[in-house]
């Protein structure tokens, strides 16, 4: 198998891990987070968004997430912007790289944000525009890119043809997500091809949901194609309020756990990794759900 040699890991626990968390977690706990996940070699870190705390109410320390975070060189800090006054907002606390979302649904759009395909990507040209007229980074991510939870299978056209709309407006990068975890790996590949039509393979990450076990193949068959970039979530943290039954995105554990045994650098101290994990977990008051984890906490405790 001709892989890439090195891997860029993104961990958007803080993020899209916590969202979605009935109970509040604490911005020291937060914080600490994002600490360990530097500690263990994270070189990009999915903070927080600036969305509306009525929307999403465990967000609402935003700020004061990003004003305690103490900063580590070479470590890029992303927040999720959806609209200008969330990116206004943003730019307070000096973000690194600011995240843009769309749907390749068109279904999925209107229940998410309530507006067509179309109109999310108009809404974000303005946003996209004064990030980067700030030299802000800006990456996109494209949700519901194989499958989604009103329409079924998505085509890979409709993938396509976001990204020509994500590129038209100026996004840098974008990751290709099967939000709802129903991809195989010959339909994440489908998608990823979609989107090369638009955007060079070092412009694209895989964003891959487990909710059937087939985030760590779709990986795989990612990594098969020239992608180096991916997101991943300590402990597998997170789900889709969206869809029923969804789980968290791909444990960060186990997909270093994979890269490590390809032979692939990561840059990741996986004992310290599992370490950050176990620290959020406790903190929630479950355990990681990560399988390179619980084993290789069951080997610690013999």
């Amino acid at each position: 198998m001709n892989l890439p040699s090195k891997v860029k890991l993104v961990d958007v626990g803080p993020r899209d891990g916590l969202q979605n968390e009935k109970s509040p977690v604490p911005a020291a706990v937060k914080i600490e987070l994002v600490h360990r996940l530097q500690s263990a070699g994270l070189s990009e870190i999915e903070v927080t968004s600036f969305v509306s705390p009525k929307w999403v109410p465990q967000m609402a320390d935003n700020a004061e997430v990003m004003a305690g975070i103490k900063r580590k060189t070479g470590v890029r800090y992303s927040v999720l912007t959806p609209n200008m006054q969330g990116l206004e907002a943003a730019l307070l606390s000096k973000p690194d790289e600011i995240v843009v979302f769309a749907a390749a649904s068109e279904a999925f759009s209107q229940r998410n944000i309530n507006c067509s395909i179309a109109e999310s990507i108009q809404r974000f040209a303005l946003v996209v525009q004064a990030a980067r007229d700030k030299g802000i980074y800006v990456r996109g991510a494209m949700s519901c890119t194989v499958g989604c939870p009103y329409e079924g299978e998505i085509a890979p056209e409709r993938v396509a043809m976001l990204a020509s709309m994500m590129k038209d407006i100026g996004v840098q990068h974008v990751g290709i997500a099967d939000t709802i975890g129903v991809g195989t790996p010959i339909k994440v590949q489908r998608a990823i091809e979609a989107t090369l039509k638009h955007y060079a393979i070092d412009d694209v990450s895989g964003h891959f949901h487990d909710t059937y076990g087939q985030a760590l193949g779709n990986t795989l068959a990612a990594l098969q194609l020239g992608v180096w970039q991916f997101d991943t979530s300590v402990a597998g943290l997170g789900g889709c309020p969206f869809a029923k039954g969804a789980t968290g995105n791909v444990a960060s554990e186990d997909v270093v756990y994979m890269l490590h045994g390809l032979g692939i650098e990561t840059g990741i101290d996986l004992e310290k990794l599992v370490d950050a994990g176990q620290f959020i977990s406790d903190f929630l008051g479950r355990k990681p759900n990560s399988r390179a984890a619980t084993a290789l906490l069951n080997k610690r405790a013999f």
